[in-house]
């Protein structure tokens, strides 16, 4: 005898619901369990979103909850776009995203070639590695907060002793040409580990068979290095670039626990002027204006990249 599930749902529950349930399909079953979750989770994420949209065409601000809205039109918008402090913001956010980027995916595939090599004690090197994006960003930013420190900072140490400099000269936090340099230095600590796992799942998912037929092409190990290794890994990469952009370009709790956004506003990333504007300031609608051009931003160059992305797996 077969089972069904369905009539022994049926057996199970009042002959009200039972008669409900064998006039179902399976399809009409699964909605009907599946559906109040996305119901909640659109509610949860697409509620806030048009509720920013229409404060941003406002002149609301959250610490007078009781002060007449007035419609304002596009000039919240016309008035970010003309915001000198908003373009050093995106300035810094862009040099932050771009030089973290180039490192983390050039250390995080060379970390992860050499993982893949095979060697004695893998694992336990493999698990070191990955030890830096296990921790909180809170905790990141306070350690090396003190590996930062003029006096007593190892870093500084470290650096005096290789450019034969006095160490407390080295203001790493405090110095508007080093402070930029700072948080991208922590941020590639924390977060190559991530690159190397994604590169390193790339390198192990290449057949050893296509290597072995080059090597009876007899090609170099260089020549299979950029027609194989290169080739069959860049999807994996341009992943890891992807979510390392998306999440570096919202980057706020490490940065405010090094640099606090200073020296000045050296160090402010748009996240960290966001913040500003909406919770010490408390310009709701124009803070709420900046966020829709931020998420805009971000959704329109991830859209670019992910038909890119396509492209390249096609191949």
């Amino acid at each position: 005898m077969s089972f069904n599930p369905v009539e022994q749902a049926a057996k199970q529950t009042p002959p009200a619901i039972a008669r409900r349930v064998r006039g179902l399909s399976d399809k009409a079953i699964a909605w009907l369990f599946v559906g109040p979750t996305i119901f909640l989770l659109l509610a949860i994420n697409i509620f806030p979103l048009i509720w920013t949209i229409y404060l941003s065409f406002t002149n609301f601000k959250a610490n007078r909850p009781n002060r007449e809205i007035k419609y304002v039109g596009l000039r919240n918008y016309e008035r970010i776009l003309n915001d000198a402090d908003v373009w050093l913001s995106m300035q810094a956010t862009a040099h932050f995203l771009i030089w973290t980027i180039v490192l983390q995916v050039i250390i995080g595939f060379a970390l992860a070639w050499l993982i893949n090599r095979k060697f004695k004690g893998n694992d336990m090197w493999t698990t070191i590695i990955v030890l830096p994006m296990m921790l909180s960003p809170a905790v990141v930013g306070n350690f090396w907060t003190f590996f930062y420190q003029p006096q007593i900072g190892i870093f500084n140490y470290v650096i005096g002793f290789l450019t034969g400099k006095d160490p407390s000269s080295f203001e790493m936090l405090g110095s508007v040409d080093l402070a930029p340099w700072s948080i991208v230095i922590v941020d590639t600590w924390m977060w190559t580990p991530f690159v190397m796992l994604i590169c390193l799942a790339g390198l192990r998912s290449i057949p050893d068979y296509i290597y072995e037929a080059a090597e009876v092409d007899r090609a170099s190990r260089w020549r299979q290095f950029w027609t194989i290794t290169v080739p069959m890994v860049l999807p994996f990469l341009m992943l890891a670039v992807l979510f390392r952009g998306i999440e570096n370009f919202k980057m706020f709790d490490l940065v405010v626990q090094l640099t606090g956004g200073g020296p000045g506003s050296t160090t402010e990333l748009a996240s960290i002027n966001l913040k500003r504007e909406a919770f010490e300031k408390w310009r709701t609608g124009y803070s709420s204006a900046f966020a829709i051009i931020l998420f805009v931003t971000v959704f329109g160059l991830a859209s670019i990249y992910v038909k890119a992305l396509n492209k390249v797996k096609e191949r």
